[in-house]
């Protein structure tokens, strides 16, 4: 009799999936184009601004006006998808790409329930999630518990993707800096709008791979409770592209190339360690704990290829009384057989905030 060890046949997976994504001629590595030249230097000063040193001093963010479309309805529900200018300040402005300045979002939220006895979430994008389809269908079954779904699509992906990537290739390390600076800096104007404008009385963020890396951020700069849900996520990008399998996606000898041509003689290992100094500011644990820990909710794969178990368990010890939940599988199993879990995650997540006091 022939016994499979299953946690390793996820992982094998992981590495089968991840060597036909990344190692194959199907699509160029990630940073083809470099390192990003000055406009990494800009990403690293703005991402450090992110950490305010006095309490609410970046709050409350720029008010978005979404313009909004409705796609579908039913007598229970409503689809809208919504357009905004992006909220970013001129320097994060002038450094997106044109494609990226307007923002998208689709919003499911059910019909008949006054807001402030709902919850929202907002669901961020994972690698190369460039479309609303996989969130909303997470988001969809929660309808029922009376939880809308904010599906926020990525600068540099989907419609905002610049003309010259492909896929989800970014061009520069600085443009993932900059994704990610440009998607908190929406995600937490999204929460403001939900909050004040359309007055919900739960909130949430989550999302999946990098998407939840994002959501721990947002999470944790705002400044009233909100849920905090990343699911199959790193604790910084260093181990995604420095230990992960997307190392084997990764531009090396062209990033070696071009400090050379700055007169910088380094090997493939001392590149390496330049990428985690960068990538380390995106070092979740760095950030402050969230206003209710225990809304925090880590959803993390057994077998995942991707994120090494070490990675999940830092940012638990970093965040204490926050929660992590195991699925069996891999990074790619998980994320097509465990949406059940996830949405476990969501409702328990924000059952542990209080509800939003109504105005008198």
């Amino acid at each position: 009799m022939v016994t499979v060890n299953l946690g390793m046949l996820h992982y094998v997976l992981d590495h089968v999936y991840g060597a036909f994504m990344h190692r194959t001629k199907i699509s160029p590595p990630f940073f083809s184009r470099g390192w990003g030249g000055s406009k990494l230097e800009l990403l690293e000063r703005l991402i450090k601004q992110l950490f305010p040193e006095i309490e609410g001093q970046n709050w409350p963010p720029s008010l978005i006006q979404p313009i909004w479309r409705t796609i579908w309805e039913t007598q229970t529900a409503v689809l809208r998808e919504g357009v905004f200018r992006t909220p970013c300040d001129e320097q994060l402005m002038s450094a997106l790409p044109p494609e990226s300045h307007n923002a998208r979002v689709a919003f499911l939220a059910p019909k008949c329930v006054p807001p402030q006895k709902m919850a929202c979430v907002v669901h961020l994008a994972g690698t190369g999630d460039h479309t609303f389809e996989r969130r909303l269908r997470l988001g969809g079954p929660l309808l029922k518990e009376n939880i809308a779904t904010m599906v926020l699509e990525s600068p540099f992906y989907g419609q905002r993707r610049p003309l010259l990537q492909r896929g989800a290739k970014l061009l520069c390390v600085s443009d993932l800096l900059l994704l990610g600076r440009a998607t908190i800096e929406e995600a937490r104007c999204l929460l403001h709008w939900l909050e004040w404008e359309a007055g919900f009385g739960k909130m949430g963020v989550c999302g999946l791979s990098m998407g939840g890396v994002h959501a721990a951020m947002v999470g944790s700069l705002h400044p009233t409770p909100v849920a905090t849900l990343p699911f199959l996520s790193p604790h910084s990008a260093v181990v995604a592209f420095c230990e992960g399998i997307l190392k084997h996606g990764t531009a090396w000898e062209a990033l070696r190339e071009e400090l050379a041509a700055k007169k910088v003689a380094m090997t493939l290992e001392e590149v390496r360690e330049r990428m985690r100094n960068v990538l380390s500011l995106t070092d979740v644990t760095r950030f402050p704990i969230p206003k209710i820990p225990n809304a925090v909710i880590f959803v993390a794969a057994t077998d995942d290829g991707y994120i090494p178990k070490h990675s999940v368990l830092e940012l638990q010890k970093a965040w204490p009384g926050s929660e992590v939940r195991w699925v069996t599988g891999g990074h790619v199993s998980s994320f097509l057989l465990h949406n059940g879990e996830f949405r476990r995650a969501i409702v328990d997540g924000l059952n542990r905030l209080p509800w939003k006091e109504s105005p008198q």
